[in-house]
């Protein structure tokens, strides 16, 4: 896994080698290599680096965050200063802020942590106009299959982090591995030790819930009767709020030309990668038609996702159409075909409504077309 290069790897290179970078930060899942993209850009970095990660701290030392940036400023005018695991040091936020608004653009500076909640609230609360983000998703089908092989079946079995690859085979293992070290860790370490949730059991029951409805629309309503509690829709809407913040769980709106009506949609659900959805329904769930075309329909959201715009999804009594994303000023109505029965005038019904939407079909046959270009690969629709 360490040889293969992601392609934000690239990207992030590009801009730091800008005359006046902003701050470069990373946000993502736990384990799908960000760590390791820094490491494989600084082997080849031409100019003078310092890399230094908060998860040294022995002491919860305000001004080990002024030191490391000492150490860069001492190497000379843009040097590239990589602090990884930001979020463990204390007051980061207003630290940097402090230390890049005393001398902007002397340092090109790189910053990267586990918990991609706790790095977006403190962005928005502090660094706003200093910084460029860049979202890491899951590994899409692409990547995996360059990397490891995957074909379209394994990839919707076991889709999504490249450390439990190893494991597959037994599947105890794979489910121990990814339940432990990257689910509990996310939930235990990101979500509840940043965030108030007055009932931790039945935010963790809620998330294995959710994962059991790839790809479908759900009332918010429906989804809090399973939940072993008394509460109110609102509590759902808040723990879909920060699965999605720590790349868990996606919940899209109903697409509507009017901003209120889709906020009070039901919400279609979307686990970030399909491992997740094997983690809770076993690994015979992908034998049934219907759920197999559901977890493809997932994959095909995840793709989605990594797109700059908006997604949604769409329902008019019968007629439903799966995604309909607006990207560079296009709409697209997506139509996935993925064996599950649904009515096929989805988006007939659609284009009727909003006519100038381009209409496109994903299929298991065109599917890997769509991983390796999202972007052109909807530009590419007449």
């Amino acid at each position: 896994m360490d040889s293969f290069e992601r392609p934000f790897v690239a990207r992030l290179e590009q801009r730091l080698a800008e005359p006046a970078p902003l701050m470069q930060v990373l946000v993502g899942p736990r384990q799908v290599g960000k760590t390791t993209g820094v490491r494989q850009l600084l082997s080849r970095w031409s100019g003078p680096w310092h890399y230094a990660s908060a998860d040294d701290l022995l002491v919860a030392d305000r001004t080990w965050l002024l030191a490391q940036w000492q150490t860069a400023s001492r190497m000379g005018e843009g040097v590239l200063l990589v602090i990884d695991e930001v979020q463990k040091a204390p007051n980061w936020t207003e630290a940097i802020k402090s230390l890049w608004d005393a001398a902007p653009g002397r340092l090109r500076v790189v910053l990267l942590g586990s918990s991609a909640l706790n790095i977006q609230s403190g962005l928005s609360e502090s660094l706003a106009g200093r910084f460029e983000l860049t979202r890491i998703f899951h590994w899409s089908f692409a990547e995996l299959a360059a990397a490891f092989g995957y074909d379209l079946e394994r990839y919707l079995c076991f889709g999504g982090y490249p450390g439990a690859a190893a494991f597959e085979s037994d599947y105890d293992r794979w489910y121990g591995y990814l339940k432990d070290a990257i689910v509990e860790a996310a939930i235990g370490k990101d979500i509840l030790q940043n965030r108030r949730v007055a009932n931790p059991a039945l935010f963790r029951q809620a998330f294995e819930i959710l994962c059991r409805y790839p790809a479908q629309e759900i009332s918010y309503t429906k989804l809090l009767g399973q939940l072993q509690d008394k509460g109110n829709t609102d509590l759902v809407k808040y723990y879909l709020e920060l699965y999605g913040g720590a790349f868990l769980i996606f919940s899209l709106p109903k697409y509507s030309a009017k901003a209120w009506l889709a906020r009070a949609s039901s919400p279609k659900i979307l686990p970030a990668c399909p491992a997740l959805y094997t983690m809770t329904a076993g690994p015979g769930a992908l034998a049934d038609p219907e759920r197999r075309g559901r977890v493809f329909e997932l994959a095909v959201g995840a793709e989605l996702l990594r797109l700059p715009g908006e997604l949604h999804y769409w329902r008019e009594s019968n007629a439903e159409v799966d995604f309909v994303c607006s990207h560079r000023g296009r709409l697209y109505a997506i139509e996935v075909i993925s064996g599950r029965k649904k009515s096929p005038r989805g988006i007939e019904a659609f284009m009727k409504h909003f006519p100038d939407a381009s209409p496109v079909v994903v299929t298991p046959e065109n599917f890997a077309e769509l991983c390796a270009a999202p972007g052109d690969f909807l530009a590419g629709t007449p």
